[in-house]
């Protein structure tokens, strides 16, 4: 007959317990991670990027005279700052494509200057200058990217937002279809843009989907082969991944004052 040891299982018990409080301890604190990232940082970004909106907007309201759409400041003044570049930028990050007209000195380095709002999928976000993460996308702007045109100028105004956390501005630009409507607002103007054509996804080294006259270094069939004004929307793709990059264009279509 063979004889039990009953030490023994007790130390087996305890093992196996401990194992489990030690797995559930993990899932508790990725569980944590998640709703950390999925939900407090878009509850906190959208909250910052609606307040900036807002006070945007009363700036705008309380000013006059003189045009005053974007701040004038050094183009590259503070260029250092935008290290921290985003996984949704498009080819070398920092100003990869160089051309475009400007209507105005380019604003300083991480000012929300403008706002942008896509009525299909009832976006409205600050668009700031530059694409770092810390300065720009993680608090729920919109970022556009040195050296591109800026609001309606000849070239290419170039934006990029994140597409999963902080806010995401631009998870559902998948969902954009030709005609819609992208209207950049400054304190002087109004910009309307409508939607030409996507491109569903790109290596993010793809630099020529953000050149003043935009079109695919790796597809060239995507994009453009004649001048004009033009807006480019960048994000990650697919969702929660930043292998890819997907792209939406639009043509200028109208110019107002405010």
């Amino acid at each position: 007959m063979v004889q039990r040891n009953p030490r023994g299982r007790r130390l087996a018990a305890r093992g196996l317990w401990a194992s489990a409080e030690a797995v559930v301890t993990l899932g508790v604190v990725v569980l944590l991670l998640v709703v950390h990232q999925l939900w407090w940082t878009n509850r906190q970004a959208r909250a910052d990027a609606r307040h900036r909106v807002q006070s945007l907007e009363r700036e705008w309201g309380q000013a006059g005279g003189g045009d005053a759409s974007v701040p004038s400041a050094p183009s590259d003044e503070g260029a250092d700052t935008d290290a921290d570049t985003d996984t949704n930028a498009v080819g070398e990050g920092r100003g990869a494509q160089v051309g475009g007209a400007r209507t105005a000195a380019a604003p300083r380095w991480d000012q929300a200057y403008a706002v942008i709002r896509i009525p299909r999928l009832g976006l409205t976000a600050p668009v700031a200058q530059g694409i770092s993460k810390s300065g720009v996308l993680d608090k729920g702007y919109v970022g556009h990217y040195p050296r591109t045109a800026q609001p309606g100028g000849a070239g290419n105004f170039v934006l990029a937002g994140h597409r999963n956390a902080h806010g995401e501005p631009f998870r559902y630009i998948n969902r954009l279809r030709r005609g819609d409507r992208i209207t950049v607002e400054t304190r002087e103007r109004v910009y309307t843009y409508v939607v030409d054509k996507t491109l569903a996804q790109t290596a993010a080294r793809d630099s020529g989907v953000i050149a003043a006259v935009p079109r695919s270094n790796l597809k060239p069939s995507f994009g453009y082969s004649e001048p004009g004004s033009y807006v480019t929307l960048t994000t990650c793709t697919p969702e929660f991944t930043s292998r890819h990059r997907l792209v939406v264009w639009g043509k200028l279509a109208g110019v107002r004052g405010r």
